[in-house]
């Protein structure tokens, strides 16, 4: 671009920009005044300012993509997304409905600070970056142990991680990642994985294990598949009092009462009732909204099912 070009047609800094978003040194290389670029983000006026010497060639609001590109400009090169940003893009959604942020993993030689809506991250142990759509991040598991690190939450981060073994993580190199970082943060991460390794697949079952220990109850098979004498499948219940024969299920809205996953409850339930297995069906919500309900139902179930037992022998 040629001095002074900028002003005559502005919409062309756009081909220098990040989908608008572009630093104040690349500006100045093209020729824009520093003190035109700050002058331009005042209130009311052309631009607007995301982060130290980082600018949006508008005044409207950001997208997310923006502010990711912002926070990749402002840590300068090798910068890594992480953490609840990089998991959204690695298709996970377990993830609390917090603020924007963008955490970002940087060199340790790195001298930048967190700043407006990124957390700055310096580290020795710089992942090798996953592009996706021009985005470096964090690898799945880096990424989700980033995050959990920061959650307090001991619900969000079981949730976060159930998520992530489902998608593919695998539970050794979720526990080499959390022995590799920062002791800090890793006590409620650790606990759960424990949890998940025991047998749990989903939240949901890791809230079922901790009613369950409350229930005064012998510890079900998790997730243990059962099958007829024939050798055909029955089911692979979340719970399985073996007994007295009771199956346990935390049955959820979402993927247990679409069209498809009914018909495929009510077949499973069939073919329980078939080879005498009784079924109780408790809704994930309710294991932290009522776990005292839950627990008499449980209770009682087991000893109908007992009853039941005694009386066909």
């Amino acid at each position: 671009m040629k001095p002074g070009d900028w002003a005559r047609d502005p919409e062309e800094l756009y081909q220098y920009s990040r989908g608008g978003v572009i630093t104040v040194a690349r500006l100045t290389e093209l020729g824009v005044p520093s003190r035109t670029c700050y002058r331009r983000c005042r209130p009311g006026r052309q631009w607007r300012r995301l982060l130290p010497g980082v600018l949006l060639l508008n005044s409207g609001e950001p997208t997310r993509r923006q502010l990711v590109d912002a926070a990749l400009l402002y840590a300068g090169p090798d910068a890594v997304v992480t953490g609840a940003t990089a998991c959204r893009r690695q298709g996970l959604r377990a993830l609390p409905d917090h603020p924007f942020r963008v955490h970002l993993l940087v060199p340790l030689e790195r001298k930048v600070i967190s700043s407006g809506h990124v957390i700055i991250e310096r580290t020795t142990r710089l992942p090798t970056a996953v592009v996706l759509d021009g985005v470096p991040l964090a690898p799945l598991v880096r990424s989700v142990l980033d995050e959990c690190r920061r959650l307090g939450s001991r619900q969000a981060v079981s949730a976060l991680l159930s998520e992530a073994v489902q998608r593919g993580a695998s539970l050794p190199e979720l526990f080499e990642e959390l022995d590799a970082g920062s002791s800090r943060g890793t006590a409620i991460p650790r606990d759960a994985l424990h949890r998940i390794a025991d047998g749990a697949r989903s939240a949901a079952e890791v809230d079922a294990m901790r009613v369950w220990r409350m229930s005064g109850l012998p510890e079900p098979g998790w997730n243990h598949e059962l099958r007829a004498e024939n050798g055909e499948y029955i089911a692979t219940p979340d719970g399985h009092f073996v007994a007295v024969r009771l199956a346990w299920e935390i049955d959820s809205y979402d993927f247990h009462f679409g069209k498809q996953q009914y018909a495929a409850t009510v077949a499973r339930n069939a073919r329980c009732a078939a080879a005498g297995i009784a079924v109780l069906q408790t809704l994930p919500s309710r294991l932290r909204t009522e776990p005292k309900r839950v627990i008499a139902e449980l209770v009682a179930a087991h000893r109908a099912a007992e009853a039941r037992l005694r009386r066909a022998a």
